[in-house]
């Protein structure tokens, strides 16, 4: 389920999302408990889209980052007297930081250029739920190319400059003694 949006095309996530998230699915009835009719065409359903669609791409570093942690570290936590839930909050996580914040990071970066799942939820309402891969669509539609340029140019050094990052995270990971 977690790799899902890897494969299923934007728009139909997007769909099923928005009828999830409208006012007769189930996220209608939790915006009904704030005074809310839905989710759907609302930030707060952007969010829960975005990160339902970016979930593989944060899950992966999480996984890897945990899984080089190991057994060895709880185990010594164990022996010493912290419980499980100490260990894992005070060992693993720490250990386990660089990969939090990389998944954490690569999710939001995978988001930023989102264009399917964030038109069928939230549509294209300036101010509110507009975001800039719709701005790039609607500008080369209007033939504003040296807008749509510059706004892409824009997200093409965001995206660089993400991998660029995640790369040298992972790199210190490597080096750092275990």
């Amino acid at each position: 389920m977690i790799a899902l949006p890897l494969v299923l095309p934007p728009t139909v996530l997007g769909f099923y999302l928005l009828i999830a998230l409208g006012p007769d699915g189930p996220g209608g009835a939790v915006a009904r408990l704030f005074g809310e009719r839905s989710l759907a065409f609302s930030f707060p359903g952007l969010v829960i889209g975005s990160v339902i669609y970016s979930f593989p791409f944060t899950v992966q570093p999480i996984r890897s980052a945990f899984e080089a942690v190991g057994d060895r570290p709880l185990e010594a936590a164990a022996t010493l007297g912290a419980s499980p839930g100490d260990a894992f909050r005070t060992v693993a996580l720490p250990l386990a930081r660089p990969g939090l914040i990389a998944g954490a990071v690569l999710g939001f970066a995978h988001t930023v250029g989102e264009f399917g799942v964030i038109l069928m939820i939230g549509g294209n309402i300036p101010g509110a739920t507009r975001v800039l891969s719709i701005a790039i669509y609607d500008h080369v539609e209007a033939l504003e190319w040296g807008t749509a340029h510059l706004l892409s140019a824009g997200l093409l050094v965001f995206s660089f400059l993400v991998v660029a990052w995640t790369l040298t995270l992972q790199k210190k990971r490597r080096r750092a003694p275990s």
